[in-house]
């Protein structure tokens, strides 16, 4: 499997390492793209994988998966170019979606493309849970708890305070760097509009932790996971990376397990 990266950041370099150095998935990143010249060069002699600063010439490349570990901004630009060049796609930045319609046009792309597109649990768990409870359209109530350090959310405070308390679309347009675990609930569950969404910033938790709660007719679920931030940074939960290299490990195994 050759495997594209969108992104020379945290994300990027990690899964880098993982790949080519570890070898913990089946196939290789065999071609990087990105802005940034000087550390594109340097993740590609570290790795040897390829840079490129033109995408067209990026994605004629024979990939067969390209992971977008980026920007919301960056997603918003290139994810489309991807699946109509026919490449699976892994979206980091889920964020781009805050509008479902640009969700469902990419998705019906894809369908006519022959390809799949690939969205993260990232920093949370129960995604499962709700796509088996929405199945019958018996899912009614779904939450999600965060709590977070002020380094992880770019702002100072002294104490525990709810900095925010709406829904999920509300949300990510005004935390879009932090809250991409809101998007991929509502996305799973019962919509942006629905999923509703409380943020604590805390000065003193020495890990960031979302709460999950849904109710409906198959019951209540109540799922807590407290992550540790990468060590090269702060505001991106280490799960957010292993979530994506999970996708490209189980991406063509013949056992599948969950929904």
């Amino acid at each position: 499997m050759n495997i594209g990266i969108i992104g020379t950041g945290n994300i990027a370099s990690y899964l880098l390492e993982q790949i080519n150095h570890k070898q913990l998935a089946n196939g290789r990143v065999t071609a990087i793209f990105g802005r940034n010249q000087e550390v594109g060069q340097r993740l590609s002699e570290d790795f040897e994988a390829d840079f490129y600063t033109d995408l067209k010439s990026f994605l004629n490349l024979p990939l067969d998966i390209v992971v977008e570990a980026a920007t919301v901004e960056a997603a918003g630009i290139y994810v489309k170019d991807v699946v109509a060049s026919k490449k699976d796609l892994v979206v980091s930045s889920i964020g781009v979606f805050k509008n479902i319609a640009f969700l469902e046009e990419l998705t019906a792309l894809a369908e006519s493309k022959g390809t799949r597109i690939f969205l993260p649990s990232g920093a949370i768990g129960g995604l499962d849970i709700l796509q088996s409870a929405k199945a019958a359209g018996g899912l009614d109530r779904v939450q999600i708890t965060t709590r977070k350090s002020p380094a992880s959310l770019g702002i100072e405070a002294d104490e525990a305070r709810v900095i925010f308390d709406g829904s999920a679309f509300e949300a990510v347009g005004k935390f879009p760097k932090n809250i991409n675990v809101a998007l991929v609930l509502a996305i799973a569950g019962i919509g942006v509009e629905k999923t509703k969404v409380r943020i604590i910033v805390d000065p003193d938790i020495e890990q960031n932790s979302h709460t999950i709660e849904a109710e409906g007719e198959f019951g209540r679920m109540q799922l807590q996971v407290e992550n540790n931030p990468m060590p090269s940074n702060p505001k991106t939960s280490l799960l957010a990376a292993l979530s994506i290299l999970s996708v490209l490990q189980n991406k063509d195994r013949a056992l599948r397990i969950g929904n």
